[in-house]
């Protein structure tokens, strides 16, 4: 069964083939510009000013002022999205840090990272073509995309009849996104997959050819005829009336004399025979959903933008993949994804299945029971990954339009709680979270329930990679590091150009380490370029070792250093991403930045 899993989602892996080479960004010589220039022998050298001293060539230029160096933990650092609501169910954004009381396994904790994060376009840097002063900032192209939703359909699990109304719904709202709004579509079974466009005619097309497809489940009556929720009841949660249930149909169906003893044996072996078919194939098809969920959020932390999943489902259990869940959560909050979720099934009643046959009234009785309280638990994970994210879930309604509308949406302001659990064992044990605020105020809070432990402690060098790649494909402005991006452009045919990144740093406030005389530091910076479609085009990384002597501090206090990039690229509008991390005090700066080539 694993291969059906890995044969599902073929397409994504092969959708996140660009995004993920920027996991592996070309480091190039400084000043080179070529994208797929090879490793650098030595440490590169940052672009010059024009006074520079020859002595200093290999000596990367920067200043330093005496402050001293400020260290962010990042250590075993938790995040827990909140979104606040007053009672009318509009979100709050003017809380302070001492508003809320974090609670991990019931201990109050110290909250060490605090943000308000609200909807809206990015600011944006501004390009210069060849020979303008760098001082000119024209209008950024008008359809660089600002927002990214991907309309994820679980086709896996829901009906005809739950599929046809989301589906229609979903291609009236997919009419009502703007020019800078890209849009994708995605199925659980992985058999429908549209990447980010603009073309409201493929979107149409796209959503006619999803139909629900069931990858393990039977469609056929089974004797006895247990669900997956049942099914895990029964066989791994040793229920029972849930097991009594499931022989009372047994002998019905099976037609067994319940006076025979031998019939009950048998009736039992069929009913736990049916539990354990229940419990493999709900839970391979629980594995591909969350699976398939997983690669979509890490798709979306490749797009340069706000970045919205809205999951339609009718939802579905995950009694054995909480760790798959929280996998998905890290990720989403990591990436600044928000998934929004629908319940596919509507204004949803406890009315029993008619199309279904039903054997004896004391089975079904306790089978009814069994089925109200799986199908109230197939909306817990739509509820998890939404509020676990900042996210909306729309139930228990039949206004689909009215559901798209919330959950297209981010919500107009959220908080990001992070804090560093004390004494954590690396064990990968479950820790269960929960946000409070004041009893007087009036507001709800809707958050992250739990996390995971780590089982290892993260290498520091791996972090500083993984927070420079999430910065890469974030369009979130950090300015710990003075830099200015610049862009200039100049055509080299008439469907072809050279495309300049130049990050110039002010190298006032970047922290320098004394040692053996010389002043160190390590710089990257990476460049990445984007296409019209927030599809991630190429990338290069430069690192820069300092070793600068005092006097070249001094001397390059005033003028600062200009690091330039340049892209091979072909007519066409482009958004631009820069981001800059020292290692001292490992402090990252993010802009962005947008060009038209005509």
């Amino acid at each position: 069964m694993m291969s059906l899993a890995n044969s599902v989602t073929h397409r994504l892996f092969r959708c996140l083939a660009l995004c993920s080479a920027a996991l592996g960004l070309v480091h190039a010589q400084a000043g080179a510009g070529q994208t797929a220039a090879p490793p650098p022998q030595n440490p590169p050298a940052a672009q010059a000013p024009a006074d520079k001293n020859p002595a200093d060539k290999n000596q990367a230029e920067m200043a330093a002022h005496d402050e001293p160096a400020m260290f962010k933990s990042r250590v075993n650092l938790v995040l827990v999205p909140v979104v606040v609501r007053d009672k009318q169910g509009k979100a709050v954004g003017d809380l302070r840090l001492e508003d809320f009381h974090l609670f991990d396994k019931g201990k109050p904790q110290t909250i060490t990272k605090f943000s308000l994060e609200k909807s809206g376009k990015a600011i944006k840097a501004t390009p210069v073509s060849e020979g303008d002063a760098a001082e000119k900032t024209p209008p950024a192209p008008a359809d660089i995309p600002e927002r990214f939703v991907a309309y994820m359909f679980d086709d896996i699990h829901v009906n005809f009849g739950e599929l046809s109304r989301v589906r229609e719904a979903a291609g009236r709202h997919m009419n009502t996104l703007q020019p800078t709004d890209r849009a994708a579509i995605y199925t659980t079974s992985g058999q429908v997959v549209l990447e980010f466009t603009d073309d409201r005619d493929k979107l149409q097309a796209t959503l006619l050819r999803i139909q629900p497809r069931p990858l393990a489940r039977s469609q056929m009556q089974e004797c006895p005829d247990i669900g997956y929720y049942m099914g895990d009841m029964i066989q791994n949660k040793n229920d029972a009336n849930a097991l009594q249930g499931a022989i009372s149909e047994a002998m019905a169906c099976l037609n067994l004399d319940p006076t025979d003893p031998n019939s009950v044996v048998i009736a039992r072996q069929q009913s736990q025979a049916a539990a354990q078919r229940a419990v493999s194939a709900g839970g391979q098809e629980t594995h591909v959903a969350l699976t398939v969920v997983r690669e979509v959020v890490r798709r979306m932390a490749a797009m340069p933008g706000q970045r919205t999943v809205v999951l339609a489902s009718p939802g579905f259990i995950t009694p054995e993949a909480y760790s798959e869940v929280t996998e998905i959560l890290d990720r989403a909050i990591r990436a600044n994804v928000i998934i929004n979720a629908v319940d596919a099934r509507g204004l949803y009643t406890d009315t029993p299945d008619i199309a279904k046959l039903s054997y004896g009234a004391s089975a079904m009785i306790i089978k009814q029971q069994y089925d109200r309280d799986a199908a109230r638990a197939q909306a817990d994970v739509l509820a998890e990954l939404a509020s676990g994210t900042g996210g909306t879930f729309v139930e228990n309604t039949n206004d689909l339009d009215g559901g798209y509308r919330k959950a297209a949406a981010a919500p107009e302001y959220f908080y990001i709680l992070g804090f560093s659990p004390q004494n954590l064992k690396l064990d990968g044990g479950y820790h269960s979270l929960k946000v409070t605020l004041k009893p007087a105020s009036g507001l709800t809070a809707s958050a992250r329930r739990g996390y995971f432990a780590p089982k290892h402690s993260e290498d520091a060098a791996e972090t500083a990679k993984r927070e420079i790649e999430e910065a890469l494909f974030s369009r979130e402005e950090m300015n710990d590091i003075p830099v200015d991006l610049r862009t200039q452009f100049f055509k080299t045919s008439d469907t072809a150009a050279t495309l300049a990144i130049v990050a110039h740093l002010d190298m006032k406030h970047v922290l320098l380490r004394k040692e053996d005389g010389r002043n160190r530091n390590v710089l990257t910076i990476v460049s990445g370029v984007f296409d019209r479609n927030g599809n991630f085009i190429g990338g290069v990384t430069k690192t820069v070792e300092l070793r600068l002597k005092d006097e070249t501090v001094a001397r390059l206090a005033g003028p600062g250093i200009s690091i330039k990039t340049n892209f091979d690229v072909k007519a066409g509008t482009y958004a631009i991403r820069l981001v800059v991390r020292d290692a001292e005090g490992q402090l990252m700066s993010a802009q962005n930045g947008a060009v038209e080539i005509p």
